[in-house]
């Protein structure tokens, strides 16, 4: 089997002292695999098994390092330590031995234990194998059942692995959809965000869809926006080849705190309604934050707008002042819109219409330069007067006014006919009276 037990594994590379845990004690499931695997991460996530007691075992590990700790589930007795580079979460062993426990698990590949007392791997269920293999066995349809996330996992973590799922495995999954119904949606929306953050997840939420995972959640979904999934990763491609800066763009957070990329509101604009209000509320129903949701809906409203060619100066101004930073997913869905027409109209595989069109570049071209060039007055206005100014050089009270003589102002320095306060202040003056 192993012929040495993976460094990575080792107590000395983990964030507290072996010394802490009672014997035996087992390191499990995704740690375990991804060592076996040669996969390292800078943050360690690490889970750990214990035959009692596992509780009080990580209330003394977090005292003793000062670390975060989080009362998981108290009836099952499972408690998270976490500290500046690693969390380590701390589970009573379920069953009377450790190999009862990795019977109770989804995959084979994340039932493989470690004891770190006597170095030995325990593989009751030949996970080590699948792992070889690059194969996602579940262990029964039984556990599955008992936790229906775990029906969802398996794509999230064959489009993670680059595995395969095993036929029987995906039969399960097939017959036992309905109950994925049953699991809270911010649970499901967390495994869904890891499959629309990159271009692998795609072929899996295409095959969670086609196995009925995803309608109780994104009822608006087709065939063809699962299509539309596929050539907004080839837009995505297409435009971080022509405009680097706009590719990493896509790859950023909505916020530090929110882990949806900009590609993936963009995807997420393909699985809801287009109508932008409708598209709200079925987010608000799958507890997106509002970040999320202004995201998704931003695209949706403006995406028309970019499918005029030779956007006049003026409704480009207005057209950033909406987009700001949701400028690169409503691009990418332009593009990807554009890639697909032409692959229908011509009959071609989505990759093949990429590489003969660069239209929809050519056609967005100018406002992307526009975008990336932070010193371009029209997508990124510097002001030249604030409200405020102009309340007390026009003596006119608070109002909406206000601000549309701001954006007029805007728009008429865009076009170089105003640069300075005065300048502004007057044409407020001017627009007032007429």
């Amino acid at each position: 089997m192993l012929e040495s037990i993976p460094s990575t594994l080792a107590p000395e590379n983990w964030p507290f002292s072996l010394e802490f845990l009672p014997q035996p004690a087992y390191m499990v499931g995704g740690a375990v695999r991804d060592a076996i695997l040669g996969r390292t991460r800078a943050y360690l996530d690490l889970d750990f098994v214990i035959p009692s007691k596992a509780v009080k075992v990580a209330r003394a590990i977090a005292h003793h390092y000062k670390a975060g700790f989080v009362l998981l589930d108290a009836e099952r007795q499972i408690a998270r330590v976490v500290f500046p580079h690693a969390t380590a979460d701390f589970a009573q062993q379920e069953g009377d031995s450790i190999e009862v426990d990795l019977h109770r698990r989804d995959f084979t590949v994340n039932a493989i234990a470690y004891n770190p007392y006597t170095q030995e791997i325990i593989d009751p269920l030949q996970g080590y194998l699948d792992l070889q293999q690059g194969i996602l066995r579940m262990v029964s349809p039984a556990n599955l059942k008992d936790d229906p996330l775990r029906l969802m996992r398996g794509y999230r973590q064959a489009a993670q692995l680059g595995f395969t799922i095993e036929p029987a495995t995906q039969a399960a999954i097939r017959s036992l959809a309905s109950h994925i119904s049953k699991v809270a949606a911010e649970r499901v929306r967390v495994e869904i965000g890891y499959l629309l953050a990159n271009s692998q997840g795609t072929p899996w939420i295409t095959s969670a869809w086609e196995d009925g995972l995803l309608a109780p959640f994104f009822k608006n979904a087709t065939r063809e926006s699962l299509i539309k999934l596929a050539a907004v990763d080839e837009a995505a491609a297409l435009l971080s080849q022509n405009w680097q800066q706009l590719g990493v763009q896509l790859q950023e957070y909505v916020r530090d705190s929110i882990k949806t990329t900009w590609l993936g509101i963009a995807k997420l604009a393909c699985l809801v309604n287009p109508v932008p209000e409708l598209a709200e509320i079925e987010l608000q129903e799958l507890t997106y934050s509002r970040a999320e949701i202004r995201g998704v809906t931003t695209a949706l409203k403006l995406l028309p707008q970019l499918q005029v060619v030779d956007m006049p100066l003026r409704e480009q101004y207005f057209f950033f002042h909406d987009a700001d930073i949701v400028f690169a997913a409503t691009a990418v869905l332009a593009v990807a819109l554009d890639i697909l027409v032409d692959a229908m109209s011509g009959d071609k595989p989505l990759h093949t219409a990429v590489e003969t069109k660069a239209k929809p570049c050519q056609i967005l071209a100018p406002l992307i330069n526009r975008y990336l060039n932070p010193d371009d007055l029209v997508a990124h206005p510097t002001p030249l007067v604030s409200g405020k100014e102009l309340i007390i050089a026009l003596d006119i009270p608070a109002s909406p006014i206000i601000g549309q003589l701001l954006r007029e102002i805007g728009v008429a320095q865009a076009e170089g006919k105003v640069s300075t306060t005065i300048q502004a202040i007057a044409l407020a003056r001017q627009l007032l009276e007429g």
